[in-house]
């Protein structure tokens, strides 16, 4: 198999919202909350119109797009034997995504990921967790992270205790190992150990702009192309508008952004970059080529709504 993605198994629940729901929710703009109390999340979703549902989560949206690009794919991840966990299953399996977990009924119910859309085309996440957030080492199969030629792990997953044990597990075992840091709150939440594993458990690290310059304590841009320069491993960072940059080796490669996009949705811009991103390298693509496949994974998901290529 080319590449195994362990992750967050969220169903994504997309909803379209205006600004005063942000702020009238205390909610953070273009962040991700975590929701640890069950009612106080399915209080969020009374009055909204949902869009629609998805199997979602950072790493499977990635795992999706990769096998949309043709390659051979599995996931991990933790559902409950609940209607949402069939769905779940049902939703990767239609996409060719070989899923390596037997499912069964959980104390609590599979993860949900509130996706909200203000008119700005920027999204809001508000996420319960649920059983996904309670992966532990049993969850992971040591035999099918050894047959996969890349794992790819996000930062959303990690979390002390049994996460930690399930991550630990699947490092050991893999070939090789990229990580998406996910989001700033995760950085800032995970400081020492994110910085353990970028310096010394990660091939391939995914960042964008901000989550990287919180991770090293810093506001200049400069300070990450020197930080990653003095790594042995491959750095890919998004900026947004300035496009993509990869540092591996001390070199550094530039990729421009598309310009002229009509964008609609911003979920899923790092996840389907990621795709295209890790596409080029299991085919051999040189770094220059695979940034561009990402640029063009990513401009084509926030031409549309949701996650998923159509």
């Amino acid at each position: 198999m080319k590449i195994l993605g362990i992750g967050n198994a969220i169903v994504d629940v997309i909803c379209k919202v205006d600004d005063s729901f942000i702020t009238k929710n205390n909610l953070t703009k273009s962040t991700m909350k975590l929701f640890f109390d069950e009612n106080e999340f399915k209080k969020l979703l009374t009055d909204l119109k949902i869009e629609k549902t998805v199997s979602g989560g950072s790493v499977a949206n990635s795992i999706v797009g990769i096998s949309q690009l043709g390659d051979e794919v599995g996931f991990i991840g933790k559902v409950s034997d609940d209607d949402f966990g069939s769905k779940y299953e049902e939703g990767l399996k239609k996409e060719n995504v070989k899923y390596f977990y037997s499912k069964k009924k959980e104390a609590l119910p599979t993860g949900t990921c509130l996706i909200l859309i203000t008119p700005d085309s920027e999204r809001t996440m508000c996420t319960f967790l649920g059983t996904a957030g309670k992966i532990d080492a049993n969850d992971v199969s040591a035999d099918v992270v050894k047959k996969s030629e890349i794992i790819f792990l996000e930062g959303y997953l990690w979390d002390e205790g049994e996460p930690k044990k399930a991550f630990d597990k699947a490092i050991s075992s893999a070939n090789k190992v990229a990580m998406s840091l996910s989001d700033q709150f995760c950085v800032d939440r995970h400081k020492p150990h994110f910085l353990d594993l970028v310096k010394n458990k990660l091939d391939i690290t995914f960042a964008n702009e901000q989550e990287i310059m919180s991770l090293i304590n810093t506001k200049s841009f400069n300070d990450v192309i020197s930080f990653a320069k003095n790594l042995k491993n491959n750095v890919v960072i998004t900026r947004g508008e300035e496009g993509a940059i990869s540092i591996k080796d001390k070199e550094v490669i530039e990729c421009p952004a598309k310009k002229n996009l009509d964008i609609v949705d911003l979920t899923g811009a790092g996840d389907l970059f990621a795709a295209g991103y890790l596409h080029g390298i299991i085919n051999n693509m040189n770094v220059k080529n695979s940034l561009a496949k990402g640029a063009e994974m990513s401009s084509k998901i926030i031409q549309q709504f949701g996650a998923r290529l159509k």
